[in-house]
């Protein structure tokens, strides 16, 4: 996804290094770059140029700012830091940032949907159905009045019985009166959300403008989403602008963007037709549909990553409340069901090249990287054929017991040994990595200090079965707070808590 891109924005931000300052000539080299990249991916030429033209005058017109360090010493932004914090700043303004929220009234919301054949409007608005039930509490209505594609109907009558979601339709009906009925319908079942899943074409044309502007009239949508793929390119934008033209669009689904290396649609979209896009279909399942966020998108095109997209996709998939089992993880306590767990939620997020694009700091992973999905299948068929027993200890895992796990997972006893090698050497990392972390879980909501959880579990526990505190501290200064992260030990009060006790020893000692 976006790979063109990408790579353009990379050569451009190299061109600053070694670089202090931001002169005219290696602001035009890095212009070049990015300019060719832009029009490889099908930005239309307009909304390269407009592009262009605000990050060449904010890179000339603005000296690089200082930042002040801890010392008091004053730190200079790099050249192509700041070149690149412009780049972001216009991509996110490009977009549409911060329209992007799709608005839902109280009342009964009526949702358009509109887009010519092949585009996946159908599917999109079944994903949309599940999006609104499941992640806006809606009780959607979905409304066939595609009457012309063959099986149209039947496949949107599919996807309502997999959701488990109602679909309306009357037979041997015009589009128009289907949708202006299905209103009273909604009312009957107590559903609060329609979304009419409209006929499309193979091209624009004048039959279909006027049953879709007959529709409008009719029943008055809230919104009127253009399903849009983002693989036509600028052909898209030239759908979108005709689509505006005849009926005012309130915003853009684009299907099909994990499959664009170019995303030239996805930036040019919104420029020329002044219409945001609302969501983008990123994979086949009924739950890939995201919320279309401008300062992500812009950022794994400028090799940042996406954290705040992954952690989205992270909470979609989760089942309950993850924060034991995460600490566990981060404290390296974590055994084989754990890891399985881990592995499941992850292919449940998507594709490996998917997640391992919205991580931070893409410059450290290799670009020809081949990430295999089967791999987890592997590992997961390794484990469900161990004991019990070896799941929760996995150091008892010897020679023997590999050989009897690869003959049952079909895998070799290397294969098997390699995996408990690996699982060994990643818990002791994960062990070390969450002591230095300290205070800075503090700042991740719903994580505790992992060195004062280290402290309570060290303890030993007293007759009552609480831990034995040093004299002078109680539970109250590591208990909980207001909410769920443990309140920080007041480090003054720890250090005389010691003292005491080691005084209390030595006087012990001398009786």
């Amino acid at each position: 996804m976006l790979d063109i891109l990408s790579s353009g924005f990379k050569k451009a931000s190299e061109r600053f290094r070694g670089k202090a300052t931001l002169s005219e000539d290696n602001v035009a080299d890095a212009i070049a770059e990015i300019r060719r990249s832009l029009l490889d991916a099908d930005v239309e030429y307009s909304v390269v140029n407009t592009f262009i033209q605000r990050v060449k005058e904010k890179s000339l017109g603005q000296q690089v700012d200082l930042k002040a360090g801890k010392s008091g010493a004053k730190l200079q932004v790099s050249a192509g830091d700041h070149f690149v914090s412009i780049c972001k700043e216009e991509l996110q303004h490009l977009m549409g940032e911060g329209e992007t929220e799709l608005h839902l009234a109280s009342h009964l919301i009526k949702i358009m949907m509109v887009g010519l054949q092949g585009t996946g409007k159908t599917t999109s608005a079944g994903k949309l159905a599940k999006y609104l039930r499941e992640r806006k509490h809606r009780k959607p209505l979905l409304v066939a009045a595609d009457i012309y594609r063959p099986a149209a109907v039947t496949q949107l009558k599919v996807l309502g019985e997999k959701l488990n979601i109602p679909v309306f339709h009357v037979e041997n009906a015009k589009p128009e009166d289907i949708c202006s009925q299905a209103e009273k319908k909604a009312l009957e079942l107590g559903c609060d959300v329609l979304i009419y899943d409209t006929a499309g074409r193979l091209t624009i044309d004048v039959a279909l403008m006027g049953e879709l502007t007959k529709i409008r009239e009719l029943t008055k949508p809230d919104h009127i989403l253009l399903v849009c793929d983002a693989m036509m390119g600028q052909d898209a934008v030239t759908t979108a602008k005709a689509f505006n033209e005849k009926l005012t669009l309130t915003g853009i689904i684009m299907t099909k963007l994990d499959g664009d290396a170019r995303g030239g649609a996805a930036l040019s979209i919104r420029e020329i037709t002044g219409k945001p896009i609302k969501f983008v279909g990123m994979g086949e399942g009924l739950d890939k549909l995201e919320v279309f966020r401008p300062e992500g998108i812009a950022s794994r095109i400028l090799g940042m990553g996406d954290i705040i997209g992954l952690m989205e996709d992270f909470e979609r998939v989760a089942q309950g409340d993850k924060e034991e089992e995460t600490m566990r993880m981060l404290q390296g306590r974590f055994n084989f069901n754990d890891f399985y767990e881990q592995i499941a939620t992850i292919q449940k997020m998507g594709p490996l090249k998917d997640i391992l694009a919205k991580l931070p700091m893409q410059n450290l992973i290799p670009k020809d990287i081949n990430v295999d999905d089967n791999e987890l299948t592997k590992i997961k068929s390794m484990i469900d054929s161990m004991t019990k027993k070896e799941k929760l200890s996995p150091d008892i895992i010897d020679f023997s017991r590999a050989r009897r796990v690869a003959k049952g997972s079909g895998r070799s006893i290397r294969e098997v040994t390699e995996l408990v090698k690996k699982f060994r050497t990643m818990r002791k990392l994960m062990g070390k990595m969450g002591k230095n972390l300290g205070g800075m879980m503090g700042k991740i909501p719903g994580m505790n200090s992992l060195s004062q959880m280290n402290q309570l579990r060290k303890m030993k526990a007293g007759p009552n079965g609480m831990p034995q505190f040093p004299p002078g501290l109680g539970m109250d200064d590591f208990t909980m707070g207001s909410g769920p992260v443990m309140k920080r030990v007041d480090q003054d009060k720890l250090k005389k808590a010691r003292k005491a006790a080691k005084k209390a020893r030595q006087k012990n000692r001398k009786k």
